[in-house]
C-alpha cells in the first residue's frame, strides 16, 4: 500500500472531477466510493453522482431542484461536526445514486399499466383501446384491437393515451402492431404510415383519473397532459407483426403517459370508403423505478416534483412484494417513524438516538455502496 498513489490527490480536485464525470456507466461512480472513505467523500462532496446523472438523463433537469426526501420517515440527521449542507449532500447522493442504476442493462418488461383514452374509436366497447393490451388479435375467437373512425382525408392522424406501471420509467423502445381485418375481404391491415411516441405527465392530478374509453379530440389530450418528450417520427409497414421502434437514446419518463400518435391513413374500408387505422397491440419496453420514486403536480400550469420515498415508505407501498425491500428493515423503521411522529419519553429517547445512530443511519448508506 505504501507504493500506491491517490491519483485524486496527485491530479487535483478539477482534474479528477473531469475525469470521472467521462463515465459511461454511473454505476461505477459508485464503485468508486468502494475504494476508500476519502474517495467517497470526494464524489458525495461535488455531487458528481448528480453531475452524471444530469448529463445522462438530461429530462430530469427540469425537477432536479424538487427531489425530496419524506422527512418523517427519514429525516436530515444532523451527526457531529457535520452541517445541513454536508448532510443534504448524502441525501442528494443518495437519490442520485439509485437513479443511476436504471442506467444498467435493462430487463425487457411491458411497462404498460392501464390503457386510458383514444381520440376517437368506430364502435365502442367492442373495439375499444383496452384491447391493445392483450398480446393477441384474437381471444376466443373474437377479433380483438382498436379502431378509430372513420375519415375521408386520409392526413388526420389518431392518438391514443397510456398509463405506465410507474411514474418514472426509464423507456427504451415501443412496439405497435397494426390489425388486419381477416373477416373481409382482401385482409386488409389498417396500419398508419407512421408513429410517434410522447411521455409526460398529467397537467392536473385528476387527468390521471380519466377512463372515457374516448376523447372529443386531439387537442383536449393535449391540454389535460404536459408531454416532456417526443420521440422522431417513425415509419410503419403494413404489415401484421409486431413492429419495434427503438428510441436512439434512452429516455426517462417522469410522470408515467404515453401518447401515441399515429400519422397518415393507409387503408380505406371497401364498405363505406373511410380511411381507418386499427391497432391490436401496443407494447412499451423499459425499466420502471419502482417503488421508490414519485412525482407530485404543483400547480396548474403543470409544474411537477419528482419526489424520492425512503425505504420505509418504499415497503408499506408494495406491501406483499418482497422483492422491492427488506421487510425486517421495514417494520424497524415504520416503529422509529411513529415514535418519532407521537414523541418519547426519556429512557424511550436513549434507545431511539442509540438506534438511529447504529442501524438506521447504517442501513441508509447501503443503497449507494452497493453496485449492480
Amino acid at each position: 500500500m505504501d507504493n500506491c498513489c491517490d491519483f485524486i490527490k496527485l491530479l487535483g480536485p478539477d482534474m479528477s472531477m473531469k475525469i470521472l464525470l467521462h463515465l459511461d456507466n454511473p454505476a461505477d461512480l459508485i464503485r468508486v466510493c468502494l475504494v476508500s472513505s476519502s474517495w467517497r467523500q470526494f464524489v458525495i462532496s461535488n455531487g458528481l453522482c448528480k453531475q452524471l446523472c444530469l448529463k445522462l438523463l438530461p429530462e430530469i433537469s427540469s425537477v432536479t431542484h424538487t427531489i425530496e426526501v419524506n422527512n418523517l420517515i427519514d429525516p436530515v440527521k444532523l451527526r457531529q461536526h457535520d452541517h445541513l449542507e454536508l448532510e443534504c449532500l448524502r441525501r442528494n447522493h443518495r437519490v442520485y445514486a439509485f437513479l443511476a442504476r436504471g442506467l444498467n442493462p435493462l430487463t425487457r418488461k411491458d411497462c404498460i399499466s392501464e390503457a386510458i383514452s383514444a381520440s376517437s374509436t368506430d364502435n365502442y366497447p367492442e373495439e375499444s383501446i383496452h384491447n391493445t393490451l392483450e398480446p393477441l388479435d384474437r381471444i376466443e375467437h373474437i377479433a380483438s384491437y382498436w379502431s378509430s373512425e372513420g375519415q375521408s382525408d386520409p392526413a388526420i392522424p389518431e392518438t391514443l393515451i397510456y398509463k405506465l406501471v410507474a411514474k418514472v420509467c426509464l423507456v427504451t423502445e415501443f412496439h405497435v402492431q397494426p390489425f388486419q381485418a381477416y373477416f373481409q375481404y382482401g385482409f386488409p391491415i389498417y396500419s398508419s404510415k407512421a408513429v410517434r411516441f410522447r411521455l409526460g405527465h398529467p397537467r392536473l392530478p385528476e387527468a390521471s383519473d380519466t377512463k372515457d374509453g374516448s376523447m372529443p379530440s386531439h387537442r383536449l389530450a393535449d391540454d389535460k397532459f404536459i408531454w416532456t418528450y417526443i420521440s422522431p417520427e417513425f415509419p410503419m409497414a403494413q404489415e401484421n407483426c409486431l413492429q419495434k421502434f427503438k428510441l436512439p437514446e434512452n429516455v426517462l419518463c417522469i410522470g408515467g403517459f404515453l401518447q401515441v400518435e399515429l400519422l397518415g391513413r393507409v387503408q380505406k374500408q371497401e364498405m363505406d370508403g373511410l380511411y381507418y387505422i386499427c391497432i391490436s397491440h401496443v407494447q412499451v419496453v423499459g425499466r420502471p423505478f419502482l417503488p421508490r420514486f414519485d412525482i407530485d403536480i404543483l400547480d396548474a400550469t403543470g409544474r411537477c416534483a419528482l419526489k424520492y420515498l425512503p425505504e420505509t415508505e418504499n415497503c408499506m407501498l408494495s406491501s406483499g412484494s418482497p422483492n422491492w425491500e427488506n421487510a425486517a428493515s421495514s417494520r424497524f423503521r415504520t416503529l422509529t417513524a411513529r415514535l418519532i411522529q407521537r414523541g418519547t419519553r426519556g429512557w424511550e429517547q436513549m434507545i431511539l438516538n442509540t438506534l438511529l445512530g447504529t442501524v438506521a443511519a447504517g442501513a441508509n448508506e447501503t443503497d449507494d455502496e452497493r453496485p449492480t
